[in-house]
This record gives structure tokens, sequence and C-alpha cells, in this order.
């Protein structure tokens, strides 16, 4: 996995601004340690970072090829792409000569056998421009679920890109401007397709190819969620799941570096971990590395709860005991999580407040601990959106609700009493209106919906729960990993994103998905055999928190700080008699959990990133 990022301009020769190329790609240095490369061209200039993963010496970039002494496209590229020896044998037998043995090269010469058209070819997970200097056009392509991102923002004669907003920033003529939709998007616990809350930065939307020319900039859908009549009965649908998956997850075990499986003890975790033991069991390998999250006294404060029926580690102790694995547990204490040059590495990492505290803090951590071990990690991220394995997917109330459904659920994922918008202004709050805002977009996705003519009440219902998840919401947590593992040069897999799978599962009729009244009722009994009892039959439950009460206690210690220093431009957002309030001695601090760690991440983006806000 890499870092990329470049810059497009049709009225000025871009050979004389090397100095800003490289600032720009020095920013994706935390995503691509291991090597850096810049090419410039009168009108394109592509930079990339390095973290080797496939062919160690062979993968250089950006990458160049060339016919008779002339270069036909050049391609900066982040991302695996897990069917290249196929792609490169059908390439091979149509005439391409390669160089090396990488993913990256099979891209390239895919481009030039079928132009744009290669993105729909491709199994994988990335982000990647190729600058055609034949025809002198930027090509930006991002994968059908979003996995990798890759932002860019339009100038007068071009444009600039990057895998992250930091490197547009690195440009002189980009600067971070937040107005009220901008704040609005930031707050309201979902994600528009396409939209950033900075004012004129853009995502290239999943499954999308972004074209710039001298004309102007076009963009083209190449994969979309489409309704399609499923005709397996339970049995043959059961059996198709388990096949794709162990062979989505046999691909994805390709590395030419040490690899590892994210484990916590839950069913998609587990699954992902027990398929990636038999598959390296069955090639000679092995065994599996898996590691887990867990936080210094978790089991003297942990209670149970509605959300948190059980505590991971005993689970993922027990399937790796079950299967083999070579487990470890990166434990985690109050002050590493309230730690503010954590939060100050949280906020560089994502470019945005999340206000989403230890969750994220704990991530990166461990990732930090996972890199030292391994390059590369697999995830279970994903499986809840796509098997139906949220609370809210069977809460008849929250199914009803003309919302989006993870919006009215989630102080209580996180534990926290009141809302993470609870200090900021009631004037600002007012302006803001976030619930109309939401639902505006709500009914903009509600319309987006991909319907079969003959479908039920409830099955119509919950495919459209099915498309919230899988384009609304599971972006927020596929771009927390992203960022959160690659501030660590770790590549995470996702071999629940794979599009075959999704495609598969999305038309599957919820009665199949639900056949015995529990959350992801086929993905458990399409890997049942694989996994102890007690863990293919354990309840959902969601991303730890720590449940040390010194954690909130430091949060609000830090908060006190700032607002006695006057200095902090996050205090013109913020409600001076709630703030003074949630800083009162009798004021329980995990009540206010989540509004104190979101007026902290302001304060930190704020003066760190210098953004102008327009509100």
């Amino acid at each position: 996995m890499c870092g990329i990022t470049g810059w497009v301009a049709f009225d000025r020769d871009l050979t004389a601004e090397r100095a800003v190329l490289e600032a720009m790609t020095a920013t994706q240095l935390q995503r691509g340690p291991d090597a850096g490369g810049v090419h410039l061209e009168p009108h394109a200039a592509l930079g990339h970072r390095r973290l080797a993963v496939i062919d160690l010496t062979g993968g250089t970039q950006p990458m160049t090829v060339e016919h008779d002494g002339r270069t036909l496209a050049v391609l900066t590229y982040s991302g695996e792409v897990y069917n290249h020896r196929e792609l490169r044998a059908e390439l091979e037998a149509a005439g391409h000569r390669f160089r090396t043995h990488s993913d990256t090269e099979v891209v390239l010469h895919a481009y030039l056998e079928w132009g744009e058209h290669l993105a729909e070819r491709l199994n994988g997970m990335y982000a990647f421009a190729i600058w055609d200097t034949r025809r002198e056009e930027l090509l930006l392509f991002r994968d059908r679920m979003g996995v990798k991102p890759l932002y860019y923002h339009r100038t007068p004669d071009g444009v600039v890109f990057g895998s992250e907003v930091k490197a547009l920033f690195a440009h002189p003529d980009v600067r971070p401007v937040v107005d009220l939709d901008g704040l609005r998007e930031l707050l309201c616990y979902t994600r528009t397709p396409g939209l950033t809350p900075y004012r004129g930065i853009n995502e290239v939307r999943p499954g999308h190819v972004v074209r710039v020319r001298r004309e102007g900039l076009t963009i083209r859908r190449y994969w979309a969620l489409e309704a399609r009549e499923h005709r397996d009965d339970l049995e043959s649908t059961i059996a198709t799941v388990r096949a794709l998956l162990e062979d989505i997850v046999h691909r994805q075990l390709e590395a030419d570096v040490p690899l590892c499986s994210l484990l916590s003890g839950g069913l998609d975790s587990s699954a992902v971990t027990a398929l990636a033991a038999r598959s390296l069991a069955a090639a000679g390998a092995g065994p599996v590395r898996s590691f887990a999250v867990d936080f210094a006294g978790q089991s003297e404060n942990f209670n149970a709860s509605g959300v948190r029926q059980t505590q991971d580690g005993p689970y993922a102790r027990m399937l790796a005991e079950h299967i083999g694995a070579d487990h470890s547990v990166v434990e985690l204490d109050a002050a590493d999580l309230s730690d503010p040059s954590r939060r100050a590495t949280v906020l560089r990492a994502r470019d945005l407040p999340a206000g989403v505290g230890d969750m994220d803090t704990s991530l990166l951590l461990l990732f930090r601990g996972v890199r030292r071990h391994s390059t590369v990690a697999l995830s279970g991220e994903s499986a809840d959106e796509l098997f139906g394995g949220y609370r809210w997917f069977h809460d008849p109330a929250t199914v009803a609700a003309e919302d989006f459904p993870w919006a009215l659920s989630v102080t209580g994922i996180t534990g926290a009493g009141t809302p993470r918008e609870h200090l900021l202004d009631a004037g600002l709050l007012h302006k803001l209106d976030l619930e109309e805002y939401r639902r505006t977009l709500y009914r903009e996705a509600i319309a987006e919906v991909p319907h079969l003519p003959a479908a039920d009440p409830l099955e119509r219902r919950m495919r459209e729960i099915s498309y919230l998840n899988l384009t609304r919401f599971v972006c927020i947590l596929l771009d927390r990993k992203d960022r959160m593992s690659m501030a660590n040069g770790l590549e995470v897999r996702v071999p629940f994103c794979d599009h075959r799978l999704v495609q598969y599962v999305f038309n599957t009729p919820w009665a199949m998905k639900a056949f015995d009244g529990r959350e992801k009722s086929l993905l458990r009994a399409a890997v049942r055999d694989l996994l102890p009892a007690e863990v293919a039959d354990r309840v959902k439950s969601p991303y730890p928190v720590t449940t040390d009460p010194h954690y909130p206690a430091k949060l609000r210690a830090e908060l006190a700080r700032v607002a006695v220093e006057r200095t902090s431009p996050a205090l013109d957002l913020l409600d001076r008699r709630r703030l003074t309030d949630a800083l009162a001695p009798d004021t329980d601090p995990q009540s206010v959990r989540l509004a104190v760690d979101l007026a902290l991440d302001f304060d930190a983006w704020l003066t760190e990133y210098g953004v102008t806000l327009e509100l």
C-alpha cells in the first residue's frame, strides 16, 4: 500500500515545480515509508511513496511504459489487485511483456490494453492515477467499495489530487476552508459520496473514474450495487458464500512481507482468521499470526450491557487456540489513550476531527503494535454491513424510522450519555440544523436504492437498510481503518469488501440473511465448522472502548486546561454554559465523554491546520 499525489496544469510548465510536488509527496511518507519518487512533464507532475508488499525490488513508482523510446503512460498507484496473475497471463497472451512481478505493472499494461475500462476487470482495493501522455489526460480510479481513499481539487487549468487531503494542502493554491455545509458533513454521522467537509475538495467516489482533460473534468461510474433476482436456495446460498470467502481469503494472503490477521473474537474476524489458517496450512505455511487489542483493567471495570454483553479477550484466545494461531495482545492503558500527542497523531492521520476518542486512538496504537511484526493484516471490517450484524438491522422501530439507522444508535455504541455535539454553541447548532441536513441526505440515498419489482414491503425495506449501510456507513469505518493503519505503514486488507461477495449477498433475501432469527445467520452458517461453538454463537459486540474511569477524567482535565488558557479557536464554537457544566465536579465525566472528545479534537484541528471557518 502506498500514498499517491499529483498535479495537472494545462496552462503552465510543471517541470519547474519539482519543489511543490516533492512537498506534496512528502506528506505521504507514513503511507509509504519504503521508497519515494516523482515524475514531471510539462503538464503533469506525479508523486509516490511506497509501502513495498509485492515484488519488493521491482515495483518502483511512478511507473512508466514506453514504446519506441516514447513514454505512453505514467502510473502512480496505491493498492492491491488480487487477480493480477490472471490479468498478467491474459495480457501476455495479447503480446504485452513485463519487466517486474508487481501488480502495479499489470495495472499499467491493462490500461494500454483496455483503456479506462480496465477498472471493470480489477479485483482488489486501489486508488491510482494514470497520465496518458498521448492524449494529455489524467484518469483517477477508485475501487468499488472505497477501501482506498483518493481526493482531488479542481483548479482553473487542471486538478490537484492525493491519497489524503494533506497532500492537497501542501500545494500553495489549496487552503483548508470549511463552511456550514462542510461542518454539517463533518457532524451528521453519515458520509455523502463524493463530498468532504473541506470546500472545493472532493473524493473520487467508490466505483468511479474521474477524467481530466484540457476541456474539463468528467466522471464515469463503472460499478454499483444492482438489484438481481436471487435464485439459489438456502443451502446453495450458504455454500456459495463459503466458496467465495475461501477464494477471497486465499487471494488476499499473497504478500512478500510478514502478514497477520486482526482477531477480536467476534464472528467476522474469527471467520477470516480461521480461513487464513486453513489456507496457509494447505500451502504448508503458517501458523497464522493474529493480534487483538485490550485495555488495562478492562476485566475489573467491564460491565455487561445490552450493547456489549461480553469482553473480546476470552473469545479471541479461544479461537486462536482452536486454530493454532500465534496470537498476541496489544494492551493499552488510560495514559496511552488520553495522551494529547496521540490525539495529534490521530488528527494528522485523519486530517479532520472525528470525535470518537479512544476508538481511534486504540486502533492507531493497536496498529503500531502490529506493525512491529507484520506489514499486512487481514480484517473482518464490513461483514456487519453486508450480513446484517448490527442491532439496528433487527430493531423494528429503527428499521421503520426515516433516518440513517446508525445515527440513532451512536451514543449507545460509544457508551456516552450525550451526543458529541452537546458542547457546541446553541446558535451554531440552530444554523446547522443537523437533523434536517441528515434527513435530506437520507432521502437522496433512499432514492438511489435499486429494487426488484415484486419485492414485499419488508424485503424492500431491508434492501434499503442494507444499501444505506454499504454506501453511507461502511465508508466511515473503511476510512478510519485506512488512516489509522497507514499512519503506521501497515496495509489492512478487507476480504468482506470483495465486490463479488458484496453483490451476491446484497441480493440475498433478508429471510435468508436472518434465517435463524439472529444477526449474520448466513455468515455464521457458512463458517460454523471452522469455529468453536462459543465463538460462532457469540452475540455481536461493537469495537471495544476503554471502561477505565481514569480516561474520561483525563479528557475533562485536558478540556479544563484549554478553557482556562482561553487561546483556543475552538472556544468560539462552544456553548460556555454547557462547557462550565461539563467541567463541574459533580458532572460524571463519562456522561459527556463524546462531547469532550469532540471539543478537544476541534481545538487540535483548528490550531494545527489553520482552518478558515466561514459560518
